[in-house]
């Protein structure tokens, strides 16, 4: 049986498990012909087997990220999608290979940056981890990068300020060290308690590291 008959949609399920089992098993086994027929159906006619098989993608890609690897232009692709899902989706999978694909990546940042301007919660979220992963790596993305993740945590929800603090730890130098100290400790006023608590802990590491 094609592995693409083994997608949610082909087998009537509209949860997420099928996609699921299929990653597990097609980076196990590490299948990379199944993985390519997956790959190839991210345009498929069909919405719904575009969308199953982006998440078996991306799912790979928590397991076994240079499995798809080698499909970062289509996640690149998939970020001008007129359908959200594939969008957040596609950043996904992005986020996942970054630090393998940081050349690549880095010649779209500000494209990436654009998407992640406009974007979903979700495609905010992993596209921060996207950016971090890509100037962590590339010293001349960074010069680009650090200034629009500073802003994102200026600007962001206050529930959202330490996720992305967190994320953005990799690309933390001397030379960035106190604006984001700065921002982090402005913003602890607008924050709930719990939240103040997991903020302390980035703010904590960062001075810890002098």
């Amino acid at each position: 049986m094609s592995v693409l008959q083994k997608i949610a949609y082909y087998q009537n399920r509209r949860d997420e498990a099928p996609n699921q089992e299929l990653a597990r098993e097609l980076a196990k086994t590490r299948d990379v012909q199944g993985i390519q027929e997956i790959a190839e159906n991210l345009w498929n006619e069909n919405k719904n087997v575009q969308s199953d098989c982006l998440k078996v993608l991306y799912e790979i890609g928590y397991i076994e990220p240079e499995l798809i690897a080698g499909y970062a232009s289509d996640f690149l692709r998939l970020l001008k999608s007129k359908n959200n899902r594939m969008v957040w989706g596609a950043m996904i999978g992005l986020a996942t290979i970054a630090s393998l694909r940081a050349d690549e990546i880095s010649t779209q940042v500000n494209e990436v940056m654009a998407v992640v301007e406009r974007g979903s919660v979700i495609t905010v979220v992993w596209g921060v981890k996207t950016l971090t992963a890509v100037a962590a790596a590339r010293p001349q993305a960074r010069a680009k990068v650090t200034p629009f993740l500073m802003n994102i945590l200026n600007t962001c929800l206050p529930r959202d300020v330490a996720l992305h603090a967190e994320s953005s730890l990799p690309v933390i130098d001397p030379s960035n060290r106190d604006q984001f100290l700065s921002i982090l400790e402005r913003r602890q006023g607008e924050m709930k308690p719990s939240q103040q608590r997991r903020l302390k802990k980035v703010i904590k590491q960062v001075r810890s590291n002098d």
